[in-house]
């Protein structure tokens, strides 16, 4: 059965972008015409909560002042570039882990779920897109307006950290050149995007001639390659949490990084999923879908959010115990600049999944579910915030126009070519010979 792309949903999609791209330029706007009176108020406050003595009107005029004026303006110029990276790293996340999730259906020879598979494909499509976008804005960061990119994301590409002769000669830093260098970044960039293009490509090419042939070696291979692909993101995931998210705070590292960042993206995958199900279903186009699949996935969505909360926990209270300074700084600011939002996205990413979605009628309640999907897509939106935002502008933070553009314009995006990539395939794979015991899946509860 095919799904017709609506012109509705085009238009919403294409307003999204629009509106989106209106609102981040007038943002920009706004934040290159921040006045100094207003750093200052920022910079002052920002001491005052550190604990040091806070700056008077003398102070300006100082070496130490001015070092920090100046860091303070390549802060706010980052604030364009870090918006746009936290609606990416999500939606680019959503889509990978989506083919992830679908590939580990398969390899488990899984029956239940191969009514939604096609779902999942669809999500996975925006890869290729989400993926060269963030190709592009990795090389503006690492090469362009000066030795440093056009921004100051990834500050450990300044090449006076790793001169020994510079005074700015960062020893951690120098450790971690042969890693942490902008050519093998941009390398493993694209490393990274064209694999995830590739399996995508084979996996989507395999399942549509399974379609067809019905062949048990054709559902061999589907199981191969997606074991294959399991193998791949394994790697690198860990490495592009390594790439694009640690090492704007280089001199930290946490052993469980690449889970508590992989897990964001494969919660917000499945809510993804929830949501175009739903709609598919009131559209007619997935009428296999019913009650137990949502249950089952929704299961995933609360078993996926307690899992993240397990991460987030053990990360923090960890490092916050054993309190050694350069584990703790990384806490440290966000815990004094963004108590606003660091603690209360345990509210949409913990307290009200587990508090809503323990039932087991819940989780069969249509409405009740797509509202949890959004909260939860919400809630880890403002996960990315808190890890990109601290290392990036600092206290010059917001939730302004900046960061509602950005995201505004990535979901338009994402809502245009996942839709229209489903619109291209066959949402009942009864080439799958696991398609009729899915269709008739009941859970029992």
């Amino acid at each position: 059965m095919k799904y017709i792309f609506s012109s509705k949903l085009k238009l919403t999609s294409l307003v999204l972008i629009i509106v989106g791209l209106i609102a981040f330029g007038i943002g920009v706007y706004l934040n290159n015409n921040i006045s100094n009176a207003q750093i200052n108020t920022v910079l002052e406050h920002n001491e005052a909560l550190a604990g040091h003595q806070a700056m008077n009107s003398t102070y300006q005029s100082d070496a130490t002042h001015a070092e920090h004026f100046n860091h303070a303006l390549d802060q706010i110029h980052n604030r364009p570039w870090a918006a746009v990276l936290v609606s990416l790293m999500l939606f680019f996340g959503i889509s990978a882990t989506a083919l992830f999730f679908n590939s580990v259906q398969h390899a488990g020879h899984a029956g239940w779920s191969i009514v939604v598979t096609r779902v999942m494909e669809g999500i996975a499509s925006f890869i290729p897109v989400g993926g060269l976008a963030m190709v592009i804005f990795m090389v503006l960061s690492s090469y362009g307006s000066g030795d440093g990119g056009f921004n100051h994301i990834y500050h450990w590409m300044d090449p006076s950290l790793t001169d020994p002769k510079s005074p700015h000669f960062d020893l951690l830093i120098k450790s971690k050149e042969a890693f942490l260098n902008r050519p093998l970044f941009i390398i493993r960039a694209l490393v990274y995007v064209l694999g995830c293009v590739f399996f995508l490509w084979k996996i989507k090419s395999l399942t549509r001639k399974l379609d067809e042939t019905k062949a048990k070696s054709d559902h061999k291979s589907i199981y191969n390659w997606s074991v294959g692909f399991i193998v791949f993101f394994a790697l690198a995931s860990a490495a592009w949490a390594w790439d694009w998210l640690m090492s704007i705070d280089p001199h930290w590292y946490s052993t469980l990084y690449i889970w508590y960042t992989m897990i964001s993206c494969l919660v917000s995958s499945v809510a993804v999923m929830i949501l175009i199900s739903l709609y598919l279903k009131g559209q007619g186009s997935l009428p296999a879908f019913n009650n137990n699949h949502l249950h089952d996935l929704t299961k995933f969505l609360f078993g996926f959010s307690l899992l993240w909360s397990y991460l987030w926990f053990a990360q923090f209270m960890l490092y916050w115990y054993a309190n050694i300074p350069e584990e703790v700084v990384y806490f440290f600011g966000r815990y004094k600049l963004y108590n606003a939002t660091y603690f209360t996205m345990l509210i949409p990413n913990l307290v009200l999944p587990f508090l809503i979605l323990v039932s087991s009628k819940i989780k069969r309640n249509a409405t009740i579910v797509a509202v949890m999907a959004c909260v939860v897509i919400f809630g880890h939106l403002v996960d990315f915030f808190n890890i990109i935002m601290p290392g990036t502008v600092g206290a010059f933070w917001g939730f302004g126009l900046l960061e509602i553009g950005a995201f505004l314009f990535f979901l338009g995006l994402f809502m245009f070519v996942v839709m229209y990539s489903i619109s291209k395939l066959n949402l009942e794979p009864k080439g799958n010979p696991f398609y009729h015991e899915s269709e008739i899946y009941e859970y029992p509860f």
